[in-house]
């Protein structure tokens, strides 16, 4: 009797979780004429604090491979009126710039995903909520997973 009621109850957990994320997008406006909305929904963490989420916006475009590129842009923070929810939003990307190495004008152009310049941005981890993230049409969003070591040291007086 016991192993039914763990299974029922692992049962309504399991279509639970998914339920109220798609609830909780309900509080996400549609994207506008132009722009895309980017859904994350990441894995629930044993100590979520230890855990940073960088956003890496970017486009993949033709360039050498030899200079460093970027886009000018940046992604801007906002709270989802009524909910207090955050949301990202990306308004423009561009112009391309880079460094200006002489290159070879006949060395044949490459593929590269060029990012946003500037420092990463990096934003809490929660797996509660959906991570929501609007760009331009075109636009990529990535993400990649930070998190700490359990080593904590201590500064010297100095």
């Amino acid at each position: 009797m016991k192993n039914i009621h763990a299974i029922a109850i692992s049962f309504m957990l399991a279509t639970m979780i998914p339920a109220q994320a798609s609830d909780n997008m309900k509080a996400f406006p549609p994207a506008e004429k132009g722009m895309v909305r980017h859904v994350l929904q990441l894995p629930q963490q044993n100590d979520e604090s230890a855990y940073k989420v960088e956003l890496i916006v970017g486009k993949t475009v033709q360039v050498d491979g030899h200079n460093k590129y970027f886009f000018s842009g940046r992604i801007e923070r906002s709270t989802v009126k009524g909910w207090g929810f955050s949301m990202y939003m990306v308004s423009k990307l561009g112009p391309l710039a880079g460094t200006l190495m002489a290159v070879d004008p006949n060395t044949p152009k490459v593929d590269r995903f060029i990012t946003l310049g500037g420092e990463p941005y990096l934003i809490r981890y929660n797996s509660r909520l959906p991570l929501v993230v609007y760009a331009p049409e075109g636009v990529q969003v990535r993400y990649r997973l930070w998190s700490a070591g359990n080593e904590v040291r201590t500064i010297n007086e100095g």
